[in-house]
């Protein structure tokens, strides 16, 4: 099939040799760059068949910028290594579909599970839309990738990075689910019969695989918690005869996840019909971990065995203690009554701020006052944060001063709304419709539960985000401390190194004798380097802090390099780097709109940056302009040298405060212009050079 647009065209390359043929013409024609995208089985491929290799090594010789995302897994491991020596190699969890982009041709060859032989069909295309969509897709992916070394790091070391990500396509949560389920030594799952079913479908062979395990003492095997009644009786059966230890709980939790001693699988989607649900959130943070673990642990103390429930189920018994209340008016008329009732503790996660607000529009607050002032009863209320949340709080304190109220991060917004009375009644009520006005017109399903498992279940759930919000606003004053504290360091520390420099500079002019000049000479440049440290010091807490203030005028950027670069190579400490030369080559007038100090600043740090490391050769800085949405322009500044490069430890956060490999400076002058360049509307970043030789730092502003 081909569609043909004057000289451009796509069309399928259909024969394992007209492919490879596809395939090296398309790296013979590229002038600029080759970026690849490809599955876990491809490295073999791109080294084993040698004429693809070749094409690699071709283009990297004639300066092609070659550059290559891939899953690195341990079966590809030493592919990647190889490939890492022609390419820059990047790492993708789960990576799926394959594709390269040129500056202007594009070829997707057709997905193969076979490792050994290459694929028997390929789409190309030079169509510049084509080609344009798929180098913003080969770009975004690009900067979710890790880089190849950080993730051979930690396989090799058996190191699992720590992440919290949700998954919304169904092959992917598939897949990471059989990956730790693989990876496990011992699995804990919570789910409905949806999730059972589901589970079984895809992936109970990795079940009997960590059964097998615990049988030859090498892991501690598998249990599932579910409400066990005759409608999932059967499958209930299999898991069981297959040695997954099984226990029957009263009260399920509002979500299903399974927990393993490094990750955490968990989703509050409906799995009905067995079906996968349309998201899960995956996580190896040891918060999340500990805490589901402890979830899952009070959930299974307070089950009952299997066989037990089974055995009650089969003679005609059952029992049930949840109810679900169909009338929100009804549901919320019930839990306002065992507020009423409550005779020693009321706890409450509101879903959102507007949930919090509507029941105050009710009289929430009245009845919160009757219930701690008359019957003394202790009143927790967890509300997720907004732009709002502190006057609504304020207010809510000065009608009723005995409840505890306590904000969280905006990010704990939920769909649900938990009531916890004395430690024997339970209500979850859920938000449909944030936008309403009313209570009764925004809540959905409620539900009622006297379950000792979900109610200690959900008190650890309340008591854990209680506590982490209790510890993070010890973390915000302690930081705002800090902040202050370096603040008046530094404000106390600027206060005497003038008048320093200045009697010491004028000292130096009445003195005769050379060795005594030498001395104060050293006592004025290190005076200079704490001048300058209490100024850099003082710019990073104005970043941290988001008060840099930023005086804009318009000026000519040539002026402001040329300066720049005359003040450097103008002062005494340039002369002894005789080996370095400076070569900027200025262009038209080029005006921009900005704080001429601060731009000067930034230029600066990366000139000292650039020959402090390097010992010979030429540093040379250029500016360029780029269109940008059309009409707009962006003026880029880049500052290249052939010094040591970037060291590849600190490339990932090369931006942060105190990153350097260097034992001179504070590590703060990138971290301060990144600052600068942000509150100017720009970008900033650095890549070592493509020969291996040297840096090249870049920044972007916006053009006057």
């Amino acid at each position: 099939m081909t569609s043909v647009a004057g000289s451009e065209k796509t069309e399928v390359v259909y024969g394992t040799s007209n492919v490879l043929n596809t395939e090296i013409q398309f790296f013979s024609n590229a002038n600029l760059k080759v970026d690849t995208c490809m599955d876990y089985t491809r490295p073999s491929l791109a080294l084993g068949i040698e004429s693809i290799r070749k094409s690699f090594l071709d283009a990297k010789g004639r300066d092609v910028k070659l550059r290559y995302i891939t899953e690195i897994t341990t079966e590809n491991i030493s592919y990647c290594k190889e490939l890492m020596k022609i390419a820059d190699v990047r790492h993708l969890d789960g990576i799926k579909g394959n594709f390269m982009v040129s500056e202007k041709e594009y070829l997707a060859p057709a997905a193969s599970n076979n490792t050994s032989n290459i694929t028997s069909q390929i789409i190309y295309s030079n169509l510049h839309e084509i080609v344009e969509h798929q180098q913003y897709m080969f770009e975004t992916l690009w900067s979710k990738a890790i880089p190849a070394e950080q993730r051979i790091r930690e396989i090799e070391e058996g190191v699992h990075p720590v992440s919290t990500r949700i998954l919304e396509d169904q092959d992917l949560i598939i897949d990471e689910i059989r990956r730790l389920n693989y990876d496990s030594t011992r699995l804990s799952v919570c789910s409905g019969f949806g999730g059972m079913q589901m589970s079984y479908r895809h992936f109970f062979d990795s079940y009997l695989y960590l059964v097998d395990k615990q049988r030859k003492g090498e892991g501690e095997g598998m249990r599932w918690a579910i409400h066990i009644d005759k409608e999932n009786l059967d499958l209930v059966k299999v898991f069981l005869k297959a040695g997954i230890e099984v226990r029957h709980i009263r009260s399920m939790p509002p979500m299903n996840f399974g927990n393993s001693e490094r990750a955490l699988a968990a989703t509050i989607g409906k799995q009905e019909g067995g079906k996968v649900s349309q998201s899960f959130l995956f996580s190896t943070e040891p918060l999340y971990i500990d805490h589901f673990s402890s979830l899952f642990e009070e959930v299974w103390k307070d089950g009952t065995d299997a066989n037990e429930r089974i055995a009650l189920i089969e003679e005609g018994a059952d029992l049930a203690d949840i109810e679900i209340i169909q009338n929100p008016r009804k549901g919320i008329e019930r839990a306002w009554s065992y507020v009423e009732k409550s005779k020693y503790q009321v706890l409450s996660i509101f879903a959102t701020p507007n949930a919090f607000r509507r029941q105050i529009d009710m009289g929430l607050l009245q009845l919160l006052k009757e219930t701690t002032e008359q019957r003394h009863v202790q009143v927790r209320i967890l509300i997720p944060g907004d732009k709002q949340i502190k006057d609504t709080i304020d207010q809510a304190a000065k009608v009723c001063p005995l409840v505890d109220f306590r904000v969280a991060e905006e990010n704990m917004q939920t769909r649900i709304n938990i009531i916890l009375i004395d430690k024997k009644d339970c209500m979850i009520i859920e938000s449909r419709d944030d936008t309403k006005d009313s209570s009764y017109h925004a809540a959905g399903l409620i539900t009622y539960s006297n379950s000792k498992s979900i109610i200690s279940s959900y008190a650890s759930i309340f008591e854990s985000l209680w506590k982490q919000n209790e510890l993070y606003e010890q973390l915000k004053f302690h930081d705002k401390m800090q902040i202050e504290f370096i603040n008046i360091a530094a404000h106390e520390l600027r206060t005497p190194i003038q008048p320093i420099l200045s009697l010491t500079e004028l000292l130096r002019t009445q003195i005769k004798d050379v060795k005594q000049q030498e001395i104060l000479d050293i006592t004025i440049r290190n005076a200079k380097r704490l001048q300058h440290l209490s100024y850099d010091i003082l710019d990073a807490t104005k970043i941290e802090g988001r008060s840099l203030e930023l005086n804009k005028e318009e000026f000519n950027l040539n002026e402001v390099v040329i300066n720049t670069i005359t003040d450097l190579t103008s002062g005494r400490d340039f002369l002894k780097h005789e080996k370095i030369k400076l070569i900027y080559n200025p262009r038209q007038d080029i005006l921009i709109k900005a704080d001429k100090g601060r731009i000067s600043q930034v230029i600066s740090n990366l000139l000292s940056n650039a020959i402090d490391f390097t010992a010979e050769g030429t540093i040379l800085v250029s500016i360029e302009k780029d269109k940008i949405n059309n009409n707009n322009e962006t003026i880029i500044v880049s500052v290249k040298d052939p010094g040591q490069g970037i060291a590849l430890s600190i490339l990932p956060r090369l931006f942060t405060k105190f990153t350097s490999k260097s034992y001179k400076g504070t590590g703060l002058g990138l971290f301060i212009s990144k600052g600068i360049i942000e509150a100017h509307g720009g970008k900033i970043w650095g890549e070592n050079n493509s020969d291996g030789m040297g840096a090249k730092f870049s920044f972007s502003l916006p053009a006057s």
